[in-house]
């Protein structure tokens, strides 16, 4: 036999012989695949999507299977077979419908089950005991009727049949979060919503919806009289010398401005920038004490005039020509210049910065969705995270921000939505609205 001859069967010998060491270190491996569930489970609503990766780098994945057991009955959700090659990793979603599956409230068992090529077929399967819970919560009522004023607030007290629920109230597309509060020890969902000034307002959609750690949902409609209330409407006069002296004030922080005139940045700041501010505000207030951290009436601002009422609907007029509006959300109030501005309860300083149009600013939390804003100051007093006492120092009012003149402009801030100060400047309407409510649960 040549060297030649004898060579390339050494070679063909050492190739067969490196192949089977690889397929055996491939197809005789030991290692288990790999299953990982994109969430733990412990409970399974009326519906319930799974996503599911099983991963065997080595020989691959064979085989797949997905069951749900309830009282013996196996129920099988996914199962499917895989060629040899090809197949390292796979991801599946698994749905669950009870209806489909006649299952009932009850513990059952979900199981996967993955096997791969080796010639061991290694398995591996993960159990989760859960609980199938398709019965949504009861909402049971405790206020049952509630009167509203446009652009007002309004508290609503119920119980819930499951105390681990998360709850709101809607009012048309916007949704007020609800906090469990204890009242005689037992669970209460108390809620603070409000009513726009504008929209709807003959016969909007208000009700409670309770979604329960499962998924399930219902919801009960809000008994609810709705006041008759008009707001006025003003034309504010702008002045050459008035966008002179403010707009550099917002274009030095705002680059969108930069090539615009005096008027533009003005119907701009107005506009967008308002809605702009409004978002930060609701993004501020999205998360709140749940406890009630103020006691009586809301403190006005001392020895102050009104200068604009909350609702008014402001025309912004140049040289004769509209060519602005905006709805004002707030009370503004004057005395003296730099006067000072008292906290109007108690709670907690959640901001003090710069806000745009509003110019340096206060946010005070006060429990279950409820704040106060304190705009246009000048010298802030307070911290973020401070707590504060009803009558302690928060600042003193000024110029900044789109303000004309020297005063505080003064809101409440119910979930998302400003509302009427007024009312809480009210002890007889707290009595009537708040106290009484929550003196029914006792």
């Amino acid at each position: 036999m040549s060297k030649y001859l004898k060579y390339m069967l050494m070679l063909t010998i050492f190739a067969a012989f490196s192949a089977g060491i690889w397929f055996l270190l491939i197809y005789y491996e030991g290692e288990k695949p790999l299953i990982t569930v994109s969430e733990p489970l412990t409970i399974i609503g009326q519906k319930k999507s799974i996503n599911i990766i099983c991963t065997d780098k080595k020989s691959g994945i064979r085989h797949i299977t997905a069951t749900i057991t309830q009282d013996g009955k196996q129920h099988i959700l996914y199962i499917d077979n895989f060629p040899r090659k090809g197949v390292a990793e796979k991801t599946i979603t698994v749905h669950v419908d009870t209806k489909t599956l006649n299952l009932h409230d009850g513990p059952a068992t979900f199981e996967v089950l993955a096997v791969d090529h080796s010639l061991k077929k290694n398995n591996n399967r993960i159990v989760f005991k859960v609980t199938v819970d398709i019965t949504p919560p009861t909402i049971y009522p405790v206020s049952t009727f509630h009167n509203i004023n446009p652009g007002g607030s309004c508290l609503t007290l119920y119980r819930l049949s499951e105390n681990n629920a998360n709850s709101y109230v809607y009012v048309e597309d916007k949704h007020f979060f609800a906090y469990p509060i204890k009242l005689s020890g037992k669970t209460y969902y108390i809620c603070y919503f409000a009513l726009p000034t504008d929209g709807k307002m003959n016969n909007p959609k208000i009700g409670i919806t309770a979604e329960d750690r499962a998924g399930n949902m219902s919801s009960s409609a809000i008994h609810f009289h709705i006041r008759k209330k008009k707001f006025r409407s003003r034309v504010m006069n702008i002045s050459d010398r008035f966008l002179t002296r403010k707009i550099p004030e917002f274009r030095n922080s705002d680059e969108n401005m930069t090539n615009m005139s005096l008027l533009e940045s003005f119907k701009y700041i107005n506009e967008i920038c308002r809605e702009k501010n409004l978002k930060t505000i609701q993004s501020i207030c999205r998360k709140s004490e749940g406890k009630q951290l103020w006691q009586g009436n809301f403190l006005r601002m001392k020895n102050a005039a009104t200068m604009a009422k909350f609702g008014d609907r402001r025309t912004y007029r140049y040289r004769g020509k509209d060519i602005s509006k905006s709805v004002h959300m707030g009370v503004d109030l004057a005395s003296t210049k730099n006067a000072l501005i008292e906290a109007s309860n108690s709670g907690i300083v959640v901001f003090n910065g710069y806000l745009g149009i509003y110019g340096n600013s206060v946010i005070i939390d006060h429990g279950f969705g409820l704040f106060s804003f304190y705009a246009h100051l000048g010298v802030i007093h307070v911290k973020t995270g401070q707590k504060v006492k009803k009558g302690n120092p928060v600042g003193r009012s000024d110029t900044t921000g789109l303000a004309g003149g020297d005063h505080l402009h003064f809101g409440i801030f119910v979930g998302n939505t400003f509302v009427d100060p007024q009312e809480w400047w009210d002890s007889h309407w707290i009595q009537d609205n708040v106290e009484r409510k929550l003196n029914a649960a006792y």
